[in-house]
């Protein structure tokens, strides 16, 4: 039975935590207005900077015939992916180290920028390099992409972060804390699984005092099993499109097989959330 202390006591503990998320929230909104809007500035500069960097390769690159110029864009889907593959793989040879520049400034910049698009270079990567040098190559630019935009997401603070996502920040704060003294196990586990965006990944990490080595390192090695997917998958693309490759089962049960394996995460979220919890 609960005495009457016991009950002042937690109404009185109740109380406090209120009037400190009260203040929180308050000093949350009432922050210096120009250290948001100086950080955002900062924030658009850079991306002025990357984008200027990227058209520049983009116009630094050989000269094109008049039919290939449209299909040189950001791939934002399998299709974008594959034209883009066909045209660079032309110009591999010739031109090595622009290809390899293009495909690491653009990975680069999707990942800082959390713009879709970074599943269509990895199939990319596939179609253009062997097998081990993409999968490096893809984890590589996964890890540090994403370590910049967890940089920017730190320079904006956790004004802004909090103000959107109070809740979610909140939640997911109370299960890193759970498994803070194997954090690097935790980012492993967040990579290679569905539960959580990546782009919320990346930008909430540095908000919840997420180290930036385990965070780096564990992508890089998280990333790993989907990249393996689909660099395979773009390796099987670059076989369908060649022009004297025939078309066989074996090459279609290939491509079913990877899209199959891919979705096992899904079906094993519930188990595997329970395993880790």
């Amino acid at each position: 039975m609960v005495t009457k202390k016991e009950y002042d006591d937690d109404v009185t503990f109740k109380k406090e935590s209120k009037i400190k998320v009260s203040r929180k929230m308050t000093e949350v909104e009432s922050s210096e207005p120009g250290s948001t809007k100086s950080a955002l500035v900062i924030v658009i500069f850079i991306f002025l900077i990357s984008l200027s960097l990227l058209v520049w390769i983009y116009m630094s690159f050989p000269k094109l015939e008049e039919n290939e110029k449209s299909v040189v864009k950001l791939p934002l889907h399998m299709e974008d992916a594959k034209n883009l593959g066909k045209v660079l793989d032309k110009y591999k040879d010739k031109y090595y180290n622009q290809v390899l520049a293009l495909f690491f400034i653009t990975y680069l910049f999707l990942q800082t920028f959390a713009i879709p698009g970074s599943i269509s270079l990895s199939i990319l990567s596939g179609f253009l390099y062997p097998f081990p040098f993409a999968l490096m190559l893809v984890c590589f630019c996964s890890a540090t992409g994403a370590s910049l935009c967890y940089l920017l997401s730190s320079l904006l603070g956790k004004k802004l972060v909090e103000k959107y996502w109070q809740e979610r920040v909140a939640k997911w704060s109370k299960t890193v804390n759970k498994h803070r003294d194997s954090i690097l196990n935790y980012m492993l586990f967040l990579r290679m699984t569905p539960f959580l965006p990546n782009w919320f990944i990346n930008i909430v990490a540095p908000c919840i005092d997420v180290p930036l080595f385990p965070f780096w390192l564990g992508t890089f090695l998280g990333v790993g099993p989907p990249s393996f997917l689909a660099i395979q998958a773009g390796q099987t693309l670059h076989q369908l499109s060649a022009e004297e490759f025939s078309w066989s089962w074996k090459s279609v049960s290939l491509l079913g097989i990877f899209a199959s394996l891919s979705l096992l995460p899904v079906f094993l979220k519930n188990k595997i959330k329970r395993k880790f919890d």
